[in-house]
Formats: structure tokens, C-alpha cells, sequence
């Protein structure tokens, strides 16, 4: 229960280390689209191909630029306030997503969201461990960021 003060508010959390199943479900459902997206490239035509190319660099940048939307959400409830990496992955996760979507489909898209997502299986573990993320997303974020660095990487072998 918050307590209140005449300048702010005190908060104490608990949380669990473990990965609440909604939090699963989630998760990995929004990088299941990214999955059947580089899977079904190998399998169709040119054209159709050509059409899931697109709409894959659509989804993969719309979740990157979410996820820094909540890294930059997490912040607010960091305490003494959001630390420069929160800032920092905030706008590197963004700026990616924002630039992958200006390239369009093709071998510079994917790198920029190849490394996006690669940052995310880094940094949101450590991230935990200080206190700035959920403690879940140290166990969550390694695999779950599996999915889109391979999709990404079948992609980028698929372009070129």
C-alpha cells in the first residue's frame, strides 16, 4: 500500500523472480509473428514473399520501439530515479525501430533489429540483477529474445 507524503509518495514492491504465465504468453506471442514471418519466406513465391518481408520489418520494428517504450516506462519507478542505461536503451531501442522502418525490408532493416534484440538478451538481464527491470526478465529475456535473433538472421540469409 503507497504511503503518501506531503512532497511524493514511498512504494515497496515485491516481486517474483519467477515469469508470471501472462507475462509468457505475451512475451513470446509477440515474437511468434516475427518467427512464422521468416519462416514463411523460405516457402512462398517471390511476390508473397516479398509482401511478408515487409510486414515482418513492420512487426519486428513496432515491438522494438514498444519494448523501449517500456524501458522507458520502467523508469519511472526506478528508485531515485530513471539511470542513464534505462535512457539510454530507451532511446537505442526506439531510434532502431524508427530507422529499421525507414529502410524498409531488406539487409540494413534487419541488422538494425538484429541488434535490437540482441541488446535486449544482454542488457535487460543485468538490468534485473540492478534493479532496473523486473527480476523475471533475467530468465525471460535470454530466450525470448532467441526467437527474433534467429528469425532476424534466417532473414538477413535470406536477402542477401
Amino acid at each position: 500500500m503507497p504511503t503518501y507524503e506531503k512532497d511524493g509518495r514511498s512504494l515497496e514492491i515485491s516481486e517474483p523472480a519467477r515469469t508470471p504465465g501472462l507475462s509468457t504468453f505475451l512475451g513470446y506471442g509477440a515474437m511468434l509473428p516475427i518467427a512464422v514471418g521468416a519462416l514463411a519466406v523460405l516457402v512462398l513465391p517471390d511476390d508473397a514473399a516479398e509482401v511478408v518481408l515487409s510486414l515482418t520489418t513492420i512487426w519486428g520494428a513496432g515491438v522494438l520501439i514498444f519494448l523501449g517504450g517500456v524501458r522507458r516506462g520502467l523508469s519511472f519507478r526506478t528508485e531515485a530515479g530513471p539511470t542513464m542505461t534505462q535512457l539510454a536503451m530507451t532511446f537505442w531501442l526506439f531510434g532502431l525501430g524508427l530507422l529499421s522502418l525507414l529502410l524498409g525490408p531488406g539487409s540494413g532493416a534487419f541488422l538494425l533489429l538484429l541488434a535490437g534484440y540482441v541488446s535486449l538478451a544482454i542488457v535487460d538481464p543485468l538490468s534485473a540483477r540492478r534493479g532496473e527491470a523486473p527480476l523475471f526478465f533475467a530468465r525471460l529475456r535470454p530466450l525470448q529474445m532467441l526467437v527474433p535473433i534467429a528469425s532476424f538472421v534466417v532473414l538477413l540469409l535470406w536477402v542477401d
